[in-house]
């Protein structure tokens, strides 16, 4: 039977779950303070808690971390108003199973969170989530940053809030806006997205709010806006930093009120549109530089999602690829050389980039070959990829090359860097460099102890003065050095 605690300062809040879960069959402590808290922790264990976010002498994100401290496999739900969701989406980053919305409208979807949550339906839910995502197009891969961000989304998608997703052109917003959407509880309503930097103000205007029959020149007829659309649904403003000040100043009025005007109209309509909005840009730093406005960008950044850009998440390049390969039902395959190469270039387009190499190399290697060479790769990717890696198991029928080589390239890759004046230089490439030196001379002095004791990595490990694991993991035995 499981043990649920309750921690809440509003009597009739824990009255509702005494009754609601004792019904239930569950056994239920009471708790209205963080005194409280801390006595029914010490004392008994518990399969889950609800906490409040705002209490009497404390407030429930200290309250998880403590409880993450003492019980660390107690699920929790965060209990908060509208006002407080941001604090509660950060509780869902310190370990928080979900948070609900005062006051609980929807009494059955919050007796099936509690539900999946005490029935360890936790694993089922997120093989659904991985499973919409995949079928989207969003592929997650292992990045722990990407994973973290597919779980929040996943999360806030079946909440009635704002969702703001930021990231570089060509990460996939408008596609995570879609998952959001579909893992939502407006799933069977419209999606509608818009461009907001590729319309004039006037035609936004009426592409937002529709327009009267004669509003401006042009107007031949009536026009339902997409607000009037999604009514119900989900409306995706992209680039919503491209958004003139006037066009902002009447969003923010459908934001506040969910009212608005056609274009040349005099009547008021009511939307209920949830709204997801994403930019390449940074907000907040547009805010400070006057070109938006901070009262809308409080009411859009309800939630905000950041999607890493490809450089950051490179060890799913090989994921992404194969994805795309499936996508573009292709049998081919890229060779271990091609995606070393690929690997060291920055993709400044990101996934949109890399899914256009990819086709690329699929339409010239179709025909001539099994397996896709650096050979098929744009030049900008051989031209602009770092010279400086050192042969490895993926490229081990090649001659290995030497220490003295090695510098030499490395040396010159970066002076080359340098020297060229004419065109914008991503210092991360640099950084990454100097990352690759220390890791690459790491392994050449390795594999030099190793021939010298015969391949004992303990006596090599010892006259090196560091552990196995360490000897291991700078030799890639990722897996066995694990276990070490």
């Amino acid at each position: 039977m499981p043990n649920v605690l309750i921690v809440d300062d509003e009597r009739e809040v824990c009255t509702f779950f005494l009754h609601l879960l004792e019904g239930k069959g569950y056994r239920v402590k009471l708790g209205s303070n963080g005194k409280d808290f801390l006595t029914f922790i010490q004392q008994y264990s518990f399969d889950l808690a609800l906490i409040d976010v705002k209490l009497p002498d404390t407030n429930g994100l200290e309250l998880l971390k403590q409880l993450k401290a003492v019980q660390p496999s107690c699920k929790a739900i965060i209990m908060t108003g509208y006002s407080t969701v941001k604090t509660a989406v950060e509780a869902i980053k310190y370990g928080a199973s979900d948070y609900i919305e005062k006051p609980f409208d929807d009494i059955d979807e919050l007796e099936k969170t509690i539900e999946e949550l005490l029935d360890n339906n936790v694993h089922a839910s997120q093989h659904d989530m991985y499973k919409l995502a995949e079928a989207l197009g969003f592929i997650v891969g292992t990045n722990k940053e990407m994973n973290d961000l597919i779980k929040l989304a996943y999360k806030v998608a079946k909440k009635n809030v704002n969702v703001l997703i930021e990231g570089e052109t060509g990460t996939g917003k408008e596609v995570l806006a879609r998952f959001i959407h579909q893992a939502s509880m407006r799933h069977d309503q419209p999606f509608i997205g818009i461009n907001c930097g590729a319309l004039s103000e006037t035609l936004l205007e009426s592409e937002l709010f529709g327009h009267e029959k004669g509003a401006f020149t042009g107007a031949l007829k009536e026009k339902k806006g997409i607000f009037e659309i999604a009514n119900r649904g989900t409306l995706f403003l992209d680039e919503i930093g491209e958004a003139s000040l006037v066009t902002q100043v009447k969003l923010l009025r459908v934001l506040e009120t969910g009212e608005y005007l056609r274009v040349g109209g005099e009547t008021v309509r009511k939307t209920n549109a949830r709204i997801i909005a994403a930019s390449h840009v940074n907000l907040s730093q547009a805010v400070k530089e006057k070109t938006f406005r901070e009262d809308l960008l409080y009411r859009l950044d309800v939630v905000k999602l950041t999607i890493p850009p490809l450089r950051k998440r490179i060890e799913d390049l090989p994921v992404l690829i194969e994805h795309f390969l499936k996508k573009l039902n292709c049998a081919l395959t890229f060779s271990d050389d091609a995606i070393l190469q690929m690997k060291q270039y920055p993709w400044p387009g990101n996934v949109r980039e890399l899914f256009n190499v990819v086709k690329r190399a699929v339409a010239l290697a179709e025909g001539e070959t099994t397996v896709i060479t650096p050979d098929y790769l744009p030049e900008k990717i051989k031209t602009e990829t770092s010279i400086i890696s050192v042969p490895s198991d993926e490229t081990k029928d090649k001659k290995e090359m030497d220490l003295p080589s090695y510098l030499t390239n490395w040396t010159n890759y970066i002076l080359s860097l340098w020297e060229e004046s004419e065109r914008r230089l991503d210092l991360q490439r640099v950084l990454d460099a100097v990352k690759d030196l220390e890791t690459e001379i790491g392994r050449f002095f390795v594999r030099k102890t190793l021939k010298e004791t015969l391949g004992d990595k303990k006596e090599a490990a010892e006259r090196l003065n560091i552990t196995v694991r360490q000897l291991r993991y700078l030799l890639k035995e990722k897996g066995t050095a694990a276990k070490e």
